[in-house]
């Protein structure tokens, strides 16, 4: 949600944007829509703009985007909000947006298949000619890797997409890439080392505790999951492996 003015206007109003990335019930979702405006226009006070942005894959067909409630004499309410439908949008039309935000959703765009290594190239370079932090740097190039995970055969067409790059612009989009890479893959080893340690518990004491389990997912240090794992082998019971978790916080 966000609260904006009108231009050239002291006037406020407020746009609240809900992200719907399955395709569930449509009647469940406008109804939602109609709930989270109705609430937000009790609360502020303000005029609300509604908007859905629909990021599932399918169905491809364009969603309705009312909500009514209506009698054979009377129709009470019509509610209506903008619906932004990723798969029915052409990622080229973006290429020239210097935002972003839609360096990040051409990802979800409607992509035909031979183009999946062009697009997750175009979209990286995008964001290496804005002038962001490092924050959502991070964030927006993880997005994109998520979403457009390539096989061997796109790989090899993706790095021949950078090839074809200004050097400078190549330059910025490789390191970027890889420092996501590479926390990617620390992230990884990180929830492999904490899934060892409870795995481990699991197997001498039986059932975990919630809190046990909260306190593992805080930790993030791969030095220190490799002596808990050790200490995991030893310890005398939950408790003290508990214990041992909240001293060392």
């Amino acid at each position: 949600m966000a609260r904006v003015s009108f231009r050239d206007s002291a006037a406020c109003f407020l746009i609240h944007v809900e992200s719907q990335s399955s395709n569930s019930s449509k009647e469940d979702f406008h109804l939602r829509m109609f709930h989270y405006f109705a609430r937000l226009y009790e609360k502020f006070r303000l005029p609300v703009y509604p908007i859905a942005l629909f990021t599932f894959d399918q169905p491809e067909q364009e969603q309705d985007n009312c909500h009514t409630v209506s009698f054979p004499d009377l129709k009470v309410l019509e509610f209506n909000f903008v619906t932004i439908q990723l798969n029915r949008l052409n990622w080229r039309d973006f290429l020239k947006r210097e935002n972003p935000v839609a360096s990040a959703l051409m990802a979800k765009m409607k992509i035909a298949p031979e183009e999946r290594a062009q697009v997750k190239a175009e979209c990286l370079r995008l964001l290496a000619t804005l002038e962001l932090n490092q924050e959502k740097m991070e964030l927006i190039s993880g997005f994109v890797g998520t979403y457009l995970r390539l096989n061997e055969e796109e790989e090899e067409q993706f790095e021949q997409a950078l090839e074809s790059m200004e050097l400078k612009t190549k330059e910025r989009v490789m390191q970027f890439f890889t420092d996501w890479e590479e926390k990617g893959i620390q992230k990884g080893q990180i929830t492999k080392g904490q899934e060892d340690i409870l795995r481990v518990l699991e197997v001498r004491f039986k059932d975990i505790p919630l809190k046990l389990r909260e306190l593992m997912e805080r930790i993030d240090n791969l030095e220190r999951l490799g002596n808990l794992l050790t200490q995991a082998v030893t310890v005398a019971s939950l408790e003290e492996f508990e214990s041992l978790l909240i001293r060392q916080e």
